[in-house]
This record gives structure tokens, sequence and C-alpha cells, in this order.
């Protein structure tokens, strides 16, 4: 192999190392503190209102599929909002990505997703009250708001707004759930990499050119349809392995806190692993603190901000204590974590040891997930580019999409969702510092 290219492959792995060390540091020692000093606050001084508002949650979702057809001079049905934001939520992370916390920090990751989640609730019912009660008409029969908006609440300069809207910009191009979809029909139905990745292009540019609309149309078919079909296959597997059920928590309580040893392929993990990538993993797949929620709900043809707030909390427990956790308990009672095999084929494995033909139906499953999410996040991706520049932000935005979805379709898995993750640490620590400021005008009950 040439000196040149032996260098050329050296310095990107240095530079790979060196972005994962900042993106671990952001997370450790400023995203997770920020996150459970603030969510713990929250929860003390609103005697902890996620929770005593579980049955209200509930009947609320009841009253919005009631109202579903109902027509609005303005914006978007909550329901369809509320699907949107579900779709970022629910997407191909709570698969691959959480395998990913357990590979690194061990089983133990599982409960401080747990935490983060409980405490990430307000965290995320803050961003959305504020997105809504700060946001602005626009000229396409909706709403415009979000971080960009209420920044200028706590910022005295714009720069803050312009910098975050580039982040969630980048952010807004899933170029790692992309990937994850186009493996998974190249690799299971052989299909050309080209032919899958060209198809999945059109469909996410032929849904969101309809709008917010047809985003939320599309999001309110898929999500139910996902979640109904994944829980029962996993209550499936999980009932088979009852009697594992009981020791698998325990193990996972246990080395959230004293760290998990190497036992099969897994190499071994601290217990402040586990807090770090349980912590990191619960706030990109429920996009806590990263401000997407508050651009989509702001939309919402409800005035209320507390109608659509709440509705996150349903958001963030169907997310977390659903399905990463039926995830994640999958791999540890069959023991697939243990075998040495890739992350993004745990859960896979994990079903075809109960269940015929996966490789012909994972594909399906992860379509689902992930067309959902890549929607969801290109639509809010087109809303930063317009706050940038009504003018050219959208055209520009589909050229740099287009790029971005094929250039990161070709390389590693890790690569990509590292990007995510760094770009939702530094939203985090914007969003979270305009959020902590404007605390006082965030009403919980």
């Amino acid at each position: 192999m040439p000196l040149t290219i032996v260098l050329s492959i050296k310095i990107e792995s240095v530079m790979l190392q060196i972005i994962e060390l900042i993106d671990d540091a952001i997370w450790m020692y400023l995203a997770v503190p920020l996150i459970c000093f603030f969510g713990i606050y929250a929860t003390w001084k609103t005697n902890a209102v996620q929770i005593r508002k579980a049955r209200q949650v509930g009947k609320l979702l009841i009253e919005c599929y009631q109202s579903e057809n109902c027509d609005s001079d303005r914006g978007i049905n909550p329901l369809h909002a509320f699907y949107i934001t579900l779709g970022g939520c629910v997407g191909i992370a709570n698969v691959v990505a959480v395998c990913s916390a357990i590979k690194l920090g061990g089983p133990g990751a599982l409960f401080w997703m747990w935490v983060s989640a409980l405490f990430g609730m307000l965290v995320k019912y803050s961003e959305v009250y504020l997105g809504v009660k700060y946001r602005v008409v626009n000229q396409l029969n909706s709403y415009d708001g979000g971080p960009m908006y209420y920044f200028t609440q706590v910022f005295k300069s714009n720069w803050p707004s312009t910098v975050f809207a580039i982040l969630l910009a980048i952010y807004g191009i899933e170029v790692y759930m992309f990937k994850i979809v186009t493996d998974a029909f190249v690799i299971n139905w052989g299909l050309s990499h080209y032919f899958v990745m060209s198809a999945l292009l059109l469909l996410i540019l032929l849904v969101v050119s309809g709008g917010s609309k047809r985003v939320g149309e599309v999001s309110s078919y898929i999500m139910p349809a996902f979640l109904t079909i994944y829980c029962v296959m996993g209550v499936w597997v999980l009932l088979m392995h009852i009697d594992r059920i009981p020791s698998v928590l325990w193990m996972v309580v246990q080395s959230a806190f004293t760290g998990k040893a190497a036992v099969g392929g897994f190499a071994g993990s601290s217990a402040l692993m586990a807090i770090s990538q349980g912590v990191k993993r619960a706030c990109y797949t429920g996009d806590i603190g990263v401000g997407y929620a508050g651009v989509v709900c702001a939309e919402t043809s409800d005035a209320d901000p507390k109608k659509q707030a709440n509705l996150t909390i349903l958001g963030i427990f169907l997310d977390t204590f659903v399905v990463c956790s039926m995830s994640v308990l999958l791999v540890l009672v069959t023991d697939v974590w243990t075998l040495g095999l890739p992350e993004s084929e745990w859960v896979h494995q994990a079903l075809a040891m109960h269940f015929p033909y996966m490789s012909i139906f994972m594909p399906i499953l992860i379509f689902l997930l992930g067309f959902s999410s890549l929607i969801a996040f290109f639509h809010v991706g087109i809303k930063c580019v317009n706050y940038l520049s009504p003018k050219f932000g959208r055209p520009l935005y589909y050229i740099y999409a287009t790029v971005a979805f094929v250039g990161f379709s070709f390389v590693d898995q890790t690569e990509a969702l590292l990007l995510m993750s760094l770009c939702g640490a530094c939203m985090l620590l914007l969003n979270m510092y305009a959020i902590i400021k404007l605390y006082h005008h965030i009403r919980f009950d």
C-alpha cells in the first residue's frame, strides 16, 4: 500500500478519535450534568408532574384522535404534530444505537436511559412549551417556532439562533439512519446499493415536499403500525425467556453502579461508561434537549402550549420505556450481546431465533422505523434553512441532503452516528441554557 494512503488512513483515524473524545467529554462533563440537574430540580419543584400527569396525557391523546378530522384555520392537527415528533424519537436508534450503548457501556446503560428519560421528559416538555409560546405566524398558513425564536428572549445577539439553526439543519439530514436503512435492504435482500439509495432518497423528497401536513399524515400511519408489530414480536420473545427476566433486570441495575466485567463477546465496561452511554443514547433516541420537538410542535393548531407539551411526555415514555427497553431486553435475555456480532445485527438475531424469514421481514421493519425519522428530521431541517435564508434555503438544502445522504451511505455506521451525536451535544448545550433562563415562563400545571 502506498505511503500516502497509509498516512491518510492514520490521520483520518486520529481525527475520528479526537472527535470521539470531544463528543464524550461534552456529554459527560456538560450535557449529562445539565440534564440531570435541571430534571431533578424541575421534578422536585413540580412534585414529579411527569408521573402525576400520566392518566391525563392518555386522555389527551384520545381527545386528539376524536378531533383528528377537525379542520383548523392555521397550523397542523396536534395529533399529527405528536406523530412527527414521535417519528423523530422512535427510529432506528431505538434498535441499533441503544445496542451500541450496551456494547460500550454494558447492560447498566439501560438503567441510565430510564433515569435520563424520566428527567428528560421535563426538558422536552419545556422546549415544546417555549416553542409554542414564542412561535410566529408564517406565510404558509402555519407557524414557525423552536429554539431559534425563543433564543431572542435570552440572547441580545442573533448569532446563537443562527448557530443553532445551522447545527439543527445538519442534524436534520439523518445520515446514520439513511445508512442503516440502505444497508438493511442491500445486505438482506441483495439489492443494488445505488438502487436502494436512489429510491429511498426520492421517497424522502416526495413526502417532505408536501410540507408538515403530508409528513404528519405519513407519520400517523407508520408509527402505530411499527409500535404494534414490534411490541407484539418483542413480548413474544420475552415470554419465551420469562424465567431469565428477573436476573437480567438485576444485572441491569447492578452493572449501572458497578460496571460489567468481560463476558462472551463483550469486552467489559465501567459504571462511568454506563452512565455516559446511557444518557447519551437516551438523549439521542428521545431527542431530549436538542430542540427538534420545539420546532415541530410550534406548528400545532392548538394555542395552548401545555397541550402539545403534555403529549411529549407520552412520546418519551414510548420511545425509551417501551421501544428502547424492548430492544435491550431482547438482546440480553437471548445473550446475543455476548456473541461478538456487530451491534447493528443484535435485535435482528434475537428476533430470528424465534421468528422465521427475519432476513426478509427485518428490512421492512427497519424501513418503517427509519423512514418516519428521515422525513421528520428533513422537515425540521427545511424549517431551519428557511429561517437562515427564506429565498435560497430550501433548494440549497436539497442539494446538501443529496450529497450528504449519498456520501455517508458509503462510510462506516459509527462515523455517521458520531456526527449526529456531536451536533446533538452542541445543540443541547445552547438549548439547555435558554430553557434554564426561561424556566420561570414555563407552566407545568
